[in-house]
């Protein structure tokens, strides 16, 4: 072989970073020692891959060709590694998710995988769609667990479990009385609500356009609980998912109102790079995923434990 995995390492690691220092640091060498490697790897085959602007390198067309091949090739070798070196366990999992699925769903398969692979690892990120979407999309995660819609073409998704958010109020809100609100209704009110580029916020625009209507929006927040613990106060109505809001409803907390008006359906998704090798783990993850919707049409229908 005209190459060696370390050249491999360094040319993934300065895609991923644009940045030869950045790489170095992630792969614990120095910056020379990257460089070069990089370097070694261009010239043998006399293929630049990077297009460079100052200290920037952007993967040029046969990098963006390489990388994915790269990226499978080094997690063989991780796991022959592994293999060679008596470990049994699965190795470790990068698993990135959105709010509601990492807050909610993700600590307890992950302990179950665990349970079942107490020699493996996993790492956890929690961001909203877009965010997570470009880890995926920059091989810095595994597996991406998200709630909204995945736009970035080197990324693929797969179906996992239908959700379905809902309008909610405080009990002492004057909505809280009625089953249903009306859109008309819906305006006149202040809207606490989850930042852009959540999959949440997403789902209810897209809902707004298609009915044709604007509401107001008095408070925007990074986080599912930070949201219903605002609305709790009192500052106005919320949407999030169904799941999240299920102890709420049950401890009467916070109350539902049912808009007939506005489809609030979306849809769990599994999300991966087009080209990314599915190792064991994930594959294994992939399993204690559905195994825990199983049964399940939509998302809190799912056994969970009760939080008093």
């Amino acid at each position: 072989m005209r190459y060696t995995l370390r050249q491999l390492e360094a040319f993934v690691a300065v895609a991923r970073n644009e940045n030869v220092s950045r790489a170095a640091e992630a792969l614990n060498l120095s910056q020379s020692a990257t460089s070069n490697a990089l370097a070694e790897l261009e010239n043998q085959f006399d293929q630049q891959l990077f297009d460079r602007h100052g200290r920037r390198l952007k993967l040029n067309e046969q990098g963006r060709l390489l990388l994915p091949r790269a990226v499978e090739l080094l997690d063989r070798a991780q796991e022959i590694e592994a293999l060679l070196s008596g470990q049994r366990g699965l190795g470790s999992l990068k698993v990135g998710a959105t709010l509601t699925v990492g807050n909610y769903l993700v600590p307890l398969i992950a302990a179950n995988f665990l349970q079942r692979h107490p020699e493996s690892r996993v790492q956890l990120q929690v961001h909203n769609t877009a965010t997570i979407v470009g880890l995926v999309a920059r091989y810095e995660i595994d597996i991406g667990l998200v709630e909204g819609a995945v736009s970035d073409p080197e990324v693929e998704v797969a179906p996992w479990v239908e959700d379905e958010l809902v309008v909610f109020c405080a009990p002492s809100h004057p909505l809280a009385n009625q089953q249903t609100a009306s859109l008309a209704e819906l305006a006149e009110e202040h809207w606490i609500l989850r930042e852009r580029g959540s999959g949440t916020r997403e789902t209810l625009e897209q809902a707004l356009r298609l009915a044709r209507h604007g509401i107001t929006v008095r408070l925007e927040l990074e986080h599912t609980e930070a949201v219903k613990r605002a609305v709790e106060s009192g500052l106005g109505i919320g949407c999030i998912s169904r799941l999240a809001l299920r102890d709420a409803f049950r401890r009467g907390s916070l109350v539902p109102l049912e808009t007939p008006e506005l489809d609030l359906q979306r849809c769990f998704q599994f999300a991966w790079h087009k080209g990314k090798y599915h190792t064991a783990a994930i594959r294994t993850f992939l399993e204690e995923c559905r195994s825990m919707t199983e049964g399940a049409q939509r998302s809190h229908e799912i056994r969970l434990p009760f939080v008093p």
